[in-house]
């Protein structure tokens, strides 16, 4: 006999849940770097999330204030650890331009020798975080493996690996030797061959595909909405990147095609990157033979005053992850009275409501894998 409390299957009912919070981040092995997502869930789907940042923030901007010019280029290195020699240079821009000064053309060439180092060995990083979200070690091994050799033409170039230091006000901090060109083409030619391997390991595997394709899809006028630059956005059909269509240095005496796909999902974003790399070395090596008709004699930096005159300056540039600005504003002395930073990765992450709606639980890592994080520029 049934007890009056005991419960009866019934096969025909259905259950009945509420919606649950859960949090990602900010230690947890989703996240790339120290940030918190919360994922609103009925049963395994994404209805709705909320991005949280500002465990990283140091007060960047303020600090500028109260160094001189020079002193804030290590600074700049340091909003991204991974792209630093683009932040670097874009900041040496903005002074620039505030100065109206134009810096000689071998300068121009070896800073696009070092941001395009600078773009693959970010994208190697990217490439390798995915290979642990996706669940595969060896896509991360043999992805860093390549990375250490770009990272080794940094020490050949400046002496240091990540955070260079490299760019002046007014040039470079030194010029590019022999060896130099020499280690250079012989890793491009080694590593245009050497990456099939791991676009193999990845495209090869139905696996890795599925979870990629129809996930995290953006349409174009959620792109413009939001202002997401840079692989997300090119992934969604838009044909535009800074280097072509406001060129700076001499990206417009260069030939390289810009990788555009309509789909907006994660597998196009991924697709995005990887070709990236490969127009990367293009442009690195027209770079190089630039450099060589124009003389080892030639100047690679200016003297520049110290004080910059008042008024404002804006400069923009093709960062790994989309589109940097830095807007200066000068008193006339010889610190900036204002330094604004516009980070792509800012703006990129407000987009991770609208990219895991309707996902899955599980495809939110990988989802967010192919926005690129880099807390760092992000908190400032």
């Amino acid at each position: 006999m049934m007890a009056k409390n005991d419960i009866v299957y019934d096969p025909d009912s259905h259950l009945q849940t509420d919606k649950m919070w859960v949090i990602m981040g900010p230690q947890h092995p989703f996240s790339h770097g120290l940030w918190t997502l919360k994922a609103q869930l009925d049963g395994e789907i994404v209805t709705d999330a909320e991005p949280i940042i500002g465990y990283l923030h140091r007060g960047w901007e303020k600090e500028c204030e109260n160094r001189i010019y020079p002193k804030i280029i290590p600074m700049a290195d340091r909003l991204c650890y991974a792209a630093s020699m683009t932040y670097t240079h874009l900041y040496c821009m903005t002074v620039e331009k505030a100065l109206g000064i134009d810096i000689p053309e071998k300068a121009k060439y070896i800073r696009m020798i070092g941001d395009e180092i600078c773009r693959i060995q970010s994208h190697l990083m990217w490439l390798a975080a995915v290979g642990t979200d996706l669940g595969n070690l060896t896509v991360f091994l043999w992805s860093m493996r390549e990375r250490e050799f770009f990272m080794d033409l940094n020490v050949r170039l400046c002496g240091a690996r990540m955070t260079t230091n490299f760019p002046r006000i007014g040039g470079v901090r030194n010029d590019i030797n022999d060896d130099f060109v020499m280690y250079t083409k012989r890793c491009i030619n080694r590593f245009e061959k050497a990456i099939w391997d791991v676009i193999s390991l990845i495209d090869d595997s139905s696996t890795f595909v599925s979870r990629m394709k129809g996930t995290g899809v953006l349409t174009r006028e959620r792109c413009a909405n939001l202002g997401i630059t840079g692989p997300a956005m090119r992934g969604t059909g838009v044909d535009f990147d800074v280097r072509r269509d406001d060129p700076y240095d001499n990206y417009d005496k260069v030939e390289f095609e810009v990788p555009v796909l309509k789909d907006g999902d994660s597998y196009s974003r991924y697709k995005i990157r990887i070709e990236e790399m490969f127009q990367s070395c293009k442009i690195i090596m027209q770079a190089l033979e630039k450099i060589q008709a124009i003389g080892k004699n030639a100047p690679y930096r200016l003297k520049v005053p110290s004080k910059v005159p008042a008024g404002r300056a804006f400069m923009r540039m093709e960062d790994p992850r989309g589109e940097s600005m830095m807007c200066l504003i000068s008193d006339g002395s010889d610190k900036p009275y204002r330094l604004k930073v516009r980070s792509p990765i800012f703006v990129n992450v407000s987009a991770a409501k609208p990219l895991v709606q309707g996902c899955r639980i599980a495809d939110v890592p990988v989802v967010m894998a192919m926005i690129d994080m880099c807390l760092g520029e992000t908190d400032r």
